[in-house]
């Protein structure tokens, strides 16, 4: 299991690149995480998980599952949740109802072991922090699952973002003996400059907590080329300065699937800029994107609130182009009705009217992988589906999409209005770059492809970790968690094949 000192410390990334790289030396690799927390999901053929633990199973070259990621909880404001167990919606946590995640233990160790059956090695990735003593008794995501499983640890530490030495040290402090003996060991993750210039430091860490180093890993630039799980992500990454095509994106609270953003943000001609609460939407964009929402109606709201609905309409007057993603999309209809309050209280909202278009939220959620067409640059490719409702209206007769053969989306009359619920559709080059052109009015600079770049950069990743970390050291600690285990797993310990 792989554990950081607190969130975005590259838990993810470090677990994509080791599912590859054992991947890579003939193992059998699956990756878990118990509990995640993220309005970025994928769709699996059974219903959906997160978005980190689909890049994983990618890098695993298997296929995700949602024994993967059993407990998904989609925030929906800043007091609940909504609970995905094992990939379907299973009701809502309020976000002090901590004793309730404790349920859910059975659920995610039933799935931990139909996900072991027949794997030489699963690769777990704990949530957040285990030095949150205070959430400790019902803990299903960190050293409370680990303890459950039986499953041995590493603690990873993020170097960059300073108080790296304290943050390992502390963490050994505030763990109980019994959660500290399941910890075999730390690293440093992120490491900027010479690192023999840390030795003391892992002296330090060593002796404070008798965990051994398992090594240093690098910044790694390329990690820019996989997608996020954390929305925090959007907005530390400049945009490109002298590109063609202008691309603003309106940074709402309920942001979901944000990875749709990716393919765009890696254009060379294309700057996207992520705008922040409190700035206008930019007068010389070109295209505007909303993006994908897990709380419509409260994003329309705030929406208005920023004043962005009339910088929105200030655009498309300009002659600008507007593309509306999942909640993005039904926000730009006439109406938006919630009447069973599936997202928040019961209520409707008027829509933004850039579409011909109404969205009813019913309790049938589509959660599905398919593949759509773009008859206008006779281009194909792959996307997914993961929301509520239906949305009804004269202009999806000009829908822009083949979804498995059947018109998807809504155009405005003009074509300067989009809307679609396929996630990833951005993601195909041949589709993306007929897309781009008729906004810009010609082909832009060609770039590498996505799909591409995502496959060199786990490779690259994999590379990265088998150069910095003991590999050896944690095969060794994998082997041990599948002795303990093999009384009560029909797990076989495969890797003792590996060299």
């Amino acid at each position: 299991m792989v554990l950081g000192t607190g969130s975005n410390v590259g838990k993810s990334l470090i677990v994509a690149g080791l599912c590859r790289l054992f991947a890579d030396r003939g193992l059998a690799v699956r990756p878990f995480k118990p509990q995640n927390m993220s309005n970025n999901a994928a769709a699996t053929a059974l219903g959906e998980i997160g978005r980190a633990q689909a890049l994983q199973a990618r890098a695993a070259r298997i296929a995700p599952h949602v024994d993967m990621n059993p407990v998904l909880l989609k925030p929906e404001s800043e007091t609940g949740s909504q609970i995905v167990l094992q990939g379907r919606v299973a009701g809502r946590l309020a976000a002090g109802d901590f004793a309730r995640r404790g349920d859910f233990l059975p659920r995610v160790l039933e799935s931990f072991a139909r996900l072991g059956d027949g794997a030489d090695l699963v690769i777990v990735e704990g949530a957040g922090s285990p030095a949150e003593t205070n959430l400790r008794a019902r803990d299903i995501a960190n050293l409370g699952f680990a303890r459950a499983a039986g499953v041995p640890a590493v603690l990873v530490g993020d170097i960059d973002r300073g108080g790296v030495i304290a943050s390992l040290v502390g963490t050994h402090a505030v763990l109980d003996a019994g959660d500290r003996a399941m910890i075999r060991g730390f690293a440093i993750n992120r490491f900027r400059g010479e690192p023999a210039l840390f030795r003391d430091g892992l002296a330090t860490i060593a002796a404070a907590t008798g965990w051994p180093s398992l090594g240093i890993v690098p910044w790694f630039p390329q990690a820019a080329r996989l997608p996020a799980e954390d929305g925090l992500d959007l907005m530390r990454e400049p945009a490109r300065t002298g590109a063609r095509l202008q691309i603003a994106v309106p940074v709402l609270p309920g942001i979901a699937n944000f990875d749709d953003l990716d393919p765009l943000r890696q254009e060379p001609d294309v700057a996207l800029r992520m705008i922040a609460p409190g700035t206008a939407l930019p007068g010389d964009a070109d295209l505007v994107v909303l993006p994908g929402s897990k709380t419509t109606l409260r994003d329309l709201a705030r929406l208005r609130a920023e004043g962005w609905d009339t910088d929105l309409r200030a655009h498309w007057r300009r002659g600008g182009h507007v593309l509306g993603l999942c909640g993005g999309y039904q926000m730009l209809g006439r109406v938006v009705r919630d009447p069973l309050g599936l997202e928040g209280p019961p209520g409707e909202a008027e829509g933004l009217g850039l579409l011909d278009v109404e969205t009813v939220l019913t309790p049938d959620k589509t959660v599905r992988e398919v593949a759509v067409a773009h008859p206008a640059s006779g281009t194909d490719g792959r996307a997914y589906e993961i929301h509520l409702g239906a949305t009804t209206g004269p202009d999806t007769a000009r829908a822009p999409f083949l979804r498995e053969g059947e018109p998807e989306g809504a155009a405005s009359a003009d074509g300067r209005v989009t809307g679609t619920y396929l996630h990833g559709v951005l993601a195909g080059d041949a589709l993306r770059a007929a897309f781009l052109a008729r906004i810009a009015g010609r082909r832009l600079a060609a770039g590498p492809g996505y799909e591409a770049g995502v496959e060199a950069a786990l490779d690259a990743l994999a590379a990265h970790l088998a150069a910095h970390l003991d590999i050896p050291a944690l095969l060794a600690i994998a082997r041990e968690g599948a002795a303990r285990d093999a009384a009560g797993m029909s797990r076989r310990d495969g890797a003792t094949a590996v060299t």
